[in-house]
């Protein structure tokens, strides 16, 4: 039996030991410029490039045909996606997924809409990888990937929102605002998939106590920790000291974000995805 897992870009992942794994890789677009997503993408020259960028920028989401060459020819397949209220890749993997079972119908084929973005989806990478290598039928490894995500969350902190504007996914006034007074954005990913602000913060300090505070009142006990910065390891190394302070065993781990999360977060911003 082959076994495949496959993530989105948005994950922030690009390989994982001991399993057969496949990112499919989102792009960054502006009028001038197109980033793929993928290991080497130049992440400090990109993000400073958005930064003074001032004309459109978007995101492209993985076709079918993209999610169908990942696939491979796997007996066993469980994938992955950015949240469907913020792209269209979950849409596209589903469909792939339709066509991979017509043409392989002793196949099993599992899609999930994470609702959320960046270390949230590597959580749900590293259960699924979990699954698979502890062996059992399809139906209950898909029963404990679908239970596990309704314990793991997304918190992030934002120092600009000027891409999330762009995007129509923030207010532009709150995004200028934001930026003039230098206010710092806590937020959520919703039960809905959707950004959700909850705080807004001055100072580096108080965003780290309003985001463990976040942690705590949605039921964090200790359990897996995965932080993503863009350029920022000092706010994730404040947090992770937080937390080792009450919960000195927690597996708490830091990555840079890569293009994709870098997009959403920009310069400053972490992304935490945590178990509930």
């Amino acid at each position: 039996m082959k076994y495949k897992i496959v993530a989105d870009s948005s994950a922030n992942l690009y390989e994982i030991e001991g399993v057969d794994f496949t990112s499919v890789p989102l792009k960054i677009i502006t009028d001038e410029r197109e980033y793929v997503d993928v290991k080497g993408t130049n992440l400090a020259e990109m993000v400073d490039y958005l930064q003074g960028y001032k004309g459109r920028s978007s995101t492209s989401c993985p076709n079918v045909n993209d999610w169908l060459e990942a696939f491979g020819d796997a007996d066993v397949i469980f994938g992955v996606a950015i949240t469907s209220n913020l792209s269209g890749s979950y849409a596209s993997a589903v469909k792939a997924r339709e066509e991979y079972l017509a043409e392989h119908p002793k196949a099993k084929v599992m899609i999930v809409d994470s609702l959320s973005a960046g270390p949230e989806l590597e959580l749900i990478v590293e259960k699924m990888t979990e699954v698979v290598q502890a062996g059992g039928s399809f139906e209950e490894m898909e029963q404990k990937i679908e239970e596990y995500c309704r314990h793991s969350h997304l918190l992030f902190c934002l120092e600009h929102l000027d891409n999330l504007a762009r995007n129509g996914r923030v207010n532009p006034a709150v995004a200028k605002i934001a930026g003039i007074l230098g206010i710092r954005i806590v937020g959520k990913a919703s039960d809905e998939g959707t950004l959700q602000q909850l705080h807004k913060c001055r100072g580096e300090a108080l965003t780290v106590s309003s985001t463990w505070k976040e942690m705590l009142a949605h039921g964090y006990s200790g359990g897996k920790v995965r932080l993503a910065h863009c350029f920022n390891p000092g706010i994730a190394q404040k947090l992770t000291d937080v937390i080792h302070e009450r919960f000195p065993n927690a597996d708490v781990r830091t990555t840079f974000c890569t293009a994709l999360c870098s997009f959403y977060a920009e310069k400053g911003g972490l992304m935490i995805g945590y178990e509930g």
